[in-house]
């Protein structure tokens, strides 16, 4: 018998990892869960494609289950073996270590605010060359102001597709639910787009990832017009932009937090050709919104986990959803 509650082990391992990634930040790339997951899928896709779209959504399936499987299965297995022969201490600091993989605070800081020094020095083609490790869109035809934008969108998404979801679904289902998230999460950056190639094999991964997304999205978003009130910016524009402007964007989830993102910074965001999220009054973006998109991100990571992990995880413990120590 532990003395003190269960539920307190899985909050260590948390606050652990996220210290981890504030001090460390992501593991390299030839040791990163997300890569291998990465190469799984490359390997993986191409024996599953068809010619008929039925069978090939069929199979899609199979390759969004089979990844998962492959990563979260061994990662429950290593953490019970830990858990039984290990003790305490040693099942932390394992858990920890895994679950870091599973999100990512202080990579988005890497990639973003080197965009914002680029432009501050007037090096715009510079910035345009670094927004393709964030976004997917074609930074050749974008403004100065359009990169900014899509760098403080990148921010704000990930926010939740990034750190948040991962924290919701290990503080239900333990680490391996953080695991096999991210796995969903990867299927839909990789294959889950429309065009032929992926619009049947990718059909089944961007579906879970949307499912998944939809909660976590929401608290985040209202989280971030807490953060937005306590670092003193625009939190009624926040909650005004979010409910007018949420449904704008193709994805069901993006556009919560990148609305209130939008309306806590007072900044007009847009993806040319798609969507505008604004409200009457709002500034073109500037390089300086993305350290404050930095600033809610980080405060709205800390308030999940302060606010919505401690009764999640009183939930299912008591009803053991995720494994007990």
């Amino acid at each position: 018998m532990l003395p003190f509650p269960s539920y307190t082990v899985p909050l260590l391992v948390l606050a652990l990892a996220l210290f981890i990634d504030f001090l460390f930040g992501d593991p390299p790339d030839k040791v990163h869960p997300t890569v291998w997951m990465g190469k799984f899928i490359v390997f993986l896709k191409p024996k599953l494609k068809s010619r008929n779209p039925k069978i090939e959504k069929i199979k899609g399936a199979l390759l969004c289950l089979s990844t998962i499987i492959v990563f979260a299965l061994p990662a429950y297995l290593l953490l019970f073996l830990i858990q039984q022969h290990l003790g305490l201490v040693a099942y932390i600091i394992v858990a920890a270590i895994i679950l870091k993989p599973t999100f990512a605070v202080k990579y988005m800081a890497h990639y973003t605010l080197p965009i914002a020094k680029a432009v501050e020095k007037g090096e715009t083609s510079e910035a345009k060359l670094l927004l393709p490790y964030i976004v997917r869109r074609n930074p050749e035809r974008l403004s100065e102001k359009q990169v900014i934008s899509a760098a403080v969108e990148s921010i704000a998404e990930g926010t939740v597709d990034g750190i948040t979801s991962a924290i919701f679904y290990f503080a239900l289902f333990g680490v391996p639910g953080a695991i096999a998230f991210r796995a969903i999460n990867t299927l839909d950056s990789m294959v889950g787009y429309k065009d032929f190639e992926h619009v049947n094999i990718g059909w089944f991964s961007a579906k879970m990832d949307t499912i998944a997304n939809y909660i976590p999205a929401r608290l985040t978003a209202f989280l971030m017009i807490i953060a937005a009130w306590m670092l003193q910016k625009n939190w009624k524009k926040a909650w005004r932009t979010l409910k007018n402007d949420k449904g704008k964007t193709e994805s069901l989830n993006a556009g919560w937090p990148i609305a209130t993102m939008a309306g806590a910074l007072n900044v007009r965001l847009e993806k040319p050709d798609f969507y505008m999220l604004s409200d009457e009054g709002s500034n073109d973006p500037m390089p300086n919104h993305i350290h404050q998109a930095l600033q809610i991100m980080k405060l709205t990571t800390i308030l999940f986990g302060m606010l919505i992990v401690p009764p999640l995880l009183i939930l299912t413990v008591a009803f053991i959803l995720i494994p007990q120590y």
